[in-house]
């Protein structure tokens, strides 16, 4: 059995290259440790709220922009729905609210009425932001042809020539006066990085432009659905998605990679495979590849990243409300507090490591929106700050909860005392810190953005492609473009275009890897007005004395409103075959599973503890 191409990583940069690989015509694997896709552009499930992981507004769709053709090269703009923000953001912190508008006209208008003083340094900052995306976009691909017209950069890239050559913070100190302009025009610089002191304004001007042109958008029903379209356009056209499947091995021969090897991700027992390709795609975090290579190509990476900063990662609290929480007094969709210590963008990196009763953080209504994540008249929301894992990876179980829920406690009381009686409101609250992050998504330090974009970390500077070995190629958030969903995207849409260049193919049969997880429906049975039973055969290797749960998702399911089709369910280890019972609860997932047929597919799992 051989592909075209393995993809290590189900993120939205191996999602995207598989899938536009897929519409090349290339046979695609992609292998996945978590059981579904999408790394930070997922979602879960508590109660009655469809918890968005990761996505609180998305840069980039704009007009003929390089994202919106990719999503119509791949028929996202039909299966996939946008739902654009209001507004950019709103800064509540302090006397006076200030609104970022969409729009470079009403934004600017928007800044100079508040600031007049520093009128000419807001018209150049629009200027720069704007003629850097531009810039940016239509900047050779070629490396030979950005040679050629290096000694020309100034002058026919001179907002791009600009950019790079400044930190945020140094640029704004240079241009703009007002220590409060500065604070509102890098409000959102959570999405960014940690400190305009070290953030690239290159970096920091593509994404912000992005906003500014076309909106934010959010995808209705959260990124979930996004990451499931790319994963299943793969598998339609003659590709194999596999989840739960932690690569082991990345295999070379004669300097070139041959082949990888992996293992079941919840199934301690399983045995590893190995699959044949023409050239791999690491989607997974840089940091992790070296442990995957045989020397001389693992020290020979190593050598390379050690220098590497990483960026910070997030801490986000996930927020259900009985509600709208409008009634409270919440006017915007993102809603930035700055911090009761900052008052000069200097302030803002030893907040970022300070106390929780001060450190800035965005509170995002998600009801501003059709989000489709919670039913009426419930709403859902998010708190989300700039985390560190140093913070947590010290502590026991019991010190880390303790800690999760001193900060959640301190953050509802803030947020309350913005939006009195809001926390009344609140039915259900979560933490996710960057430890999290780092056990589900495998990205160290839990950095979300991959390496930081700091000036020595960006464009040009970052890892691209097959430096490393000719048919291995690298597309993630730790590699070019860089982080964020429109960076993602990019990356993986631009990895794709390379391989099809580089023309490293050979012929394909069309045999698939086939999936002994997947079991069929063999009997059901009511066991009280409120519970069903399913009993599915056994997986090859599923050994239940090993696990007490496993994750059960239907294949196809017959009713998706406002759920997912899988649950973490009891093993009932008294039968040869796998019997998972399931409480009548009004949920999709219950009436799925009432309306499942005899002989109908299912994926299972585990087994686990």
């Amino acid at each position: 059995m051989k592909y075209n191409t393995i993809i290590i990583g189900g993120g939205l940069a191996g999602l995207t290259a598989g899938a536009t690989l897929s519409k090349f015509g290339k046979k695609v694997l992609l292998l996945e440790q978590h059981h579904k896709p999408g790394g930070c552009a997922t979602t879960f499930k508590r109660g009655d709220f469809i918890v968005e992981v990761g996505l609180h507004e998305m840069s980039g769709l704009t007009e003929n922009g390089s994202i919106t053709q990719i999503f119509k090269m791949l028929n996202v703009d039909k299966h996939v729905q946008f739902e654009k923000v209001p507004e950019f953001y709103g800064v509540v912190s302090g006397d006076e609210d200030f609104v970022m508008p969409h729009g470079y006209e009403a934004a600017t208008k928007a800044l100079i009425e508040k600031y007049p003083e520093d009128k000419k340094g807001i018209n150049r900052f629009m200027k720069l932001i704007a003629g850097t995306r531009k810039e940016a976009i239509n900047l050779p691909r070629s490396r030979f042809m950005q040679k050629l017209i290096y000694p020309l950069m100034p002058l026919l890239y001179p907002n791009l020539v600009e950019a790079t050559k400044h930190t945020v913070g140094s640029w704004l100190d240079k241009y703009i006066t007002n220590e409060n302009a500065k604070l509102d025009l890098i409000a959102h610089l959570v999405y960014w990085g940690d400190d305009p002191y070290t953030l690239s304004m290159f970096y920091y001007a593509v994404p912000f432009s992005g906003f500014i042109e076309n909106g934010g958008h959010f995808i209705k029903g959260g990124s979930q659905e996004l990451s499931n379209y790319l994963a299943s356009y793969i598998e339609k056209n003659a590709g194999t998605v596999l989840l739960g499947k932690r690569v082991e091995k990345i295999s070379t021969k004669n300097g070139k990679a041959t082949g990888v090897t992996f293992r079941d991700s919840f199934n301690e027992n399983s045995k590893p495979t190995t699959i044949l390709c023409d050239n791999v795609i690491a989607n997974c975090a840089i940091p992790t590849v070296p442990s995957l290579l045989d020397k001389p190509y693992s020290t020979q990476l190593q050598q390379k990243i050690d220098s590497k900063t990483n960026s910070c990662s997030l801490l986000c609290m996930y927020l259900g409300f009985n509600t709208d929480v409008a009634k409270f007094g919440v006017k915007y969709y993102s809603n930035v507090f700055n911090g009761d210590d900052v008052t000069a963008i200097k302030d803002i990196k030893n907040n970022h490591h300070g106390d929780w009763s001060k450190r800035r953080f965005i509170f995002v209504d998600y009801n501003k929106v059709d989000s489709g994540l919670a039913p009426s008249p419930k709403t859902e929301g998010v708190i989300c700050a700039v985390d560190y894992i140093e913070d947590w990876e010290n502590l026991n179980k019991e010190e880390y909860k303790a800690k999760k829920e001193e900060i959640a406690q301190i953050l509802l009381e803030r947020l309350d005392k913005r939006y009195p009686g809001i926390k009344s409101s609140i039915e259900y609250y979560e933490v996710s810190t960057s430890k999290t992050i780092k056990r589900y998504t495998s990205n160290p330090s839990g950095s979300v953005y991959g390496y930081a974009q700091i000036k020595d970390q960006i464009a040009s500077k970052r890892f691209r492609n097959n430096f490393l070995i000719p048919n291995l190629y690298f597309a993630s958030a730790w590699a070019f473009p860089g982080g964020g969903f429109e960076g993602s995207i990019q990356g993986g849409f631009l990895a794709a275009l390379q391989m099809n260049q580089d023309k490293i193919w050979s012929e394909c049969d069309d045999e698939k890897y086939q999936d002994d997880r997947i079991v069929q429906l063999i009997d059901r049975k009511e066991i009280d007005d409120h519970t069903l039973q399913l009993s599915f055969a056994k997986p090859v290797g599923f050994e239940k004395s090993n696990g007490e749960y496993a994750i059960l998702e239907i294949i196809n399911p017959k009713e998706l409103a406002l759920d997912l089709p899988y649950r973490w369910l009891p093993l009932d280890n008294n039968s040869d075959s796998l019997r998972f019972q399931i409480k009548s609860d009004d949920s999709s997932f219950s009436k799925s599973c009432e309306l499942i047929d005899i002989g109908d597919d299912a994926i299972v799992y585990g087994p686990m503890g």
